[in-house]
């Protein structure tokens, strides 16, 4: 007998894909932990700005919690009723804070004094001058 032949007497052979790709996606995250544990933290985050010192710290933290989540799965504890749900929340909830900040930093900025000047130009006022010597306004100058 084989050692193929042991394993599928062991599980349905229904789920035997799943298991593989669930295989390969571990062996995925030991490759990326493998690869980001090669670099000292401290030359890691010296290289970044602190909003990605953020965005590393958050995603360390969320991976770390998240691979808790699926050992309490493993061993039978449901992790939706495990703190670890509460912690992954607040997790989230500053990844959110940090992505806004990020938008912020991307989204178009209004020169305010370049409004406020543009809008000046664009109304007319009437002056001393133009109001003694003609009744029509100033080339340029929109009449109210």
């Amino acid at each position: 007998m084989s050692e193929d032949d042991n394993t599928s007497e062991e599980y349905p052979t229904e789920i035997h894909d799943y298991l593989a790709a669930f295989e390969k996606s571990l062996g995925s995250v030991d490759e990326m932990l493998k690869t980001m544990m090669s670099v000292s933290r401290s030359e890691l985050l010296q290289k970044l700005d602190p909003l990605e010192q953020a965005k590393l710290d958050l995603v360390s933290v969320y991976t770390l919690n998240s691979m808790f989540w699926v050992y309490l799965a493993t061993q039978g504890i449901n992790p939706k009723e495990h703190p670890v749900k509460q912690e992954l929340e607040r997790i989230r909830t500053y990844m959110n804070k940090v992505k806004e900040i990020t938008d912020k930093k991307k989204a178009s900025r209004l020169d305010k004094g370049a409004a406020s000047r543009f809008v000046k130009n664009a109304l007319w006022e009437p002056n001393a001058e133009n109001e003694h010597s003609s009744k029509t306004p100033a080339k340029g100058k929109k009449r109210q």
